[in-house]
């Protein structure tokens, strides 16, 4: 950490799960410092990388499966630009070390995995969670990073802070890509009406429409 982050003691138990979860979770990095990749991605079809595609796709799987919903949770940093440039990539790459190990603090089974993507974004696939359990973990999510303490002298807040983009569908079929990007229209949603935010998306009830009329 640099001197950007607020000093805590190592021993608490918050900061021994991040410690965990970082070292659990390393899956490889695809650079893009000073892009809000996920929310400006909408309408041009993200290029999200063969470790995403594939969660996306063992997830989507999974859950056809066993005939149960899927949740996926699209994350950004807020204003990461600003605070790349206030403060260095040092310091940048810290900070999205921090909030990486912040969301799979909060993550409730071994299996699931926080994937990064970019500097500034993250992917959480949820198999099986309900859209209710699903909101219960964000705001576990905002609240370790809001206990991170990370300074950011470029926000009105004056701490690092993300947004959150809720997608929740029942699968069928083959994978469909435009699940994620229900998910990156929820964050970019989120990140209108402010930061640190969550908005969700719940695409079951127009599905469940198509099928009936079908």
């Amino acid at each position: 950490m640099t001197d950007t982050a607020s000093s805590r003691d190592p021993s608490d138990p918050f900061w021994v799960r991040v410690r965990a979860a970082l070292h659990a979770r390393r899956p490889e990095r695809q650079p893009a410092y000073g892009t809000a990749a996920i929310a400006r991605s909408i309408g041009i079809r993200p290029k999200l990388g063969s470790i995403i595609e594939e969660e996306m796709v063992r997830g989507w799987q999974s859950a056809a499966g066993r005939h149960v919903s899927l949740s996926l949770l699209v994350i950004e940093i807020d204003r990461f630009q600003d605070y790349f440039t206030a403060y260095g990539k040092d310091a940048a790459d810290d900070c999205s070390r921090a909030i990486m190990g912040a969301i799979g603090a909060a993550l409730p089974r071994e299996t699931d995995r926080c994937l990064p993507m970019g500097a500034a974004g993250f992917v959480v696939v949820l198999p099986d969670l309900p859209a209710l359990m699903a909101r219960a973990m964000a705001a576990r999510i905002a609240e370790n990073v809001r206990h991170l303490g990370l300074a950011h002298k470029e926000s009105h807040l004056g701490v690092v802070t993300i947004s959150q983009g809720l997608a929740v569908t029942n699968p069928r079929g083959a994978y469909d890509r435009r699940f994620f990007e229900a998910g990156a229209e929820a964050l970019k949603k989120a990140q209108r009406k402010g930061m640190g935010r969550l908005e969700g998306i719940d695409l079951r009830p127009a599905l469940e429409r198509r099928r009936k009329a079908a």
